[in-house]
C-alpha cells in the first residue's frame, strides 16, 4: 500500500513539479525522506515495497526513484533491471546499509545517479537527488525533441525519406539520382520538399537532423 504522497496532479497550464519516488520497507526512512524531500519543496510518493511501485502510476513530470538495495522479494539492483526492461528510466539514487564495491559498480554501469550508504548525510541525499531530478529533465527534453524530428520524418514520403538518407549520407543529387533510378531535377524536387518539411534552411542542418534520427549512410 501506498503509505502517502505529497504530490497533486497539476493543472493542464502549470508544469508539473518534480517528484521523488521512495522505496524501502522501513517506515521510519520512508518518514524521514518524506520529511527531509518536501523540505526544499519535492513532491513525493512513498512506497513499502517495488510491487506497489510498478502498481502506481508516476507523474508525468520530472523526477526520479530513491530505491533501497535490500527489499522484499527482490533486491533493488534486479528491480533497477526490471525497470529498464519495462521502459521505466527514471534515473535512481541508491540507498542501502549493506553495500559493497560490487554492488556499487553493477549500480552504476546500469545508470544509478548515485549510491548513498546508510547513514548518509541529509545533504548529500538532496545532491543526489536534485542531479537525478536534472537528468530526468534533460532526457525528457531530449526525448521530446527526437519525438518532433521523428513526426517530420513520418511527414515525408517514403521517396523523399529515400533522398534524405543518400543526401545527408554526403551524396550529390546526380549520384542520388543514378542510385534511385531518377532524373537530376525530381532529385532537387524531393530534396527541396524534404528541406521544407524537415523545417531546415541549410544542409549541416539537414545532416545533423539526419544524424539525430539514427539514418543510415547510403551503401
Amino acid at each position: 500500500m501506498i503509505r502517502q504522497t505529497s504530490n497533486q496532479p497539476a493543472s493542464p497550464s502549470t508544469p508539473a513539479a518534480p517528484f521523488v519516488a521512495v522505496v524501502d520497507d522501513d517506515p521510519s526512512v520512508l518518514d524521514a525522506l518524506d520529511n527531509l524531500l518536501r523540505s526544499v519543496s519535492l513532491a513525493t510518493r512513498l512506497f513499502a515495497t517495488p510491487g506497489e511501485l510498478l502498481a502506481a502510476q508516476l507523474p508525468d513530470g520530472p523526477g526520479c526513484i530513491v530505491l533501497d538495495v535490500r527489499l522484499p522479494g527482490v533486491s533493488g539492483l534486479d528491480f533497477q533491471e526490471h525497470l529498464a526492461k519495462s521502459g521505466i528510466d527514471r534515473p535512481i539514487v541508491f540507498m542501502t546499509g549493506h553495500g559493497d564495491i560490487p554492488m556499487t559498480v553493477r549500480a552504476m554501469k546500469a545508470g544509478a545517479v548515485d549510491f548513498l550508504a546508510k547513514p548518509f548525510r541529509d545533504q548529500d541525499m538532496l545532491d543526489a537527488v536534485m542531479a537525478a531530478i536534472e537528468r530526468d529533465t534533460a532526457n525528457r527534453a531530449a526525448n521530446a525533441a527526437l519525438g518532433g524530428l521523428r513526426s517530420e520524418f513520418d511527414s515525408l514520403t517514403s521517396r523523399e525519406r529515400e533522398v534524405m538518407t543518400h543526401v545527408v549520407a554526403g551524396l550529390m543529387n546526380k549520384q542520388v539520382a543514378g542510385i534511385l533510378g531518377l532524373s537530376e531535377i525530381t532529385v532537387k524536387i524531393h530534396r527541396g520538399n524534404v528541406m521544407r518539411k524537415m523545417g531546415v534552411r541549410t544542409l549541416a542542418d539537414l545532416v545533423r537532423k539526419g544524424e539525430a534520427l539514427g539514418l543510415k549512410k547510403a551503401p
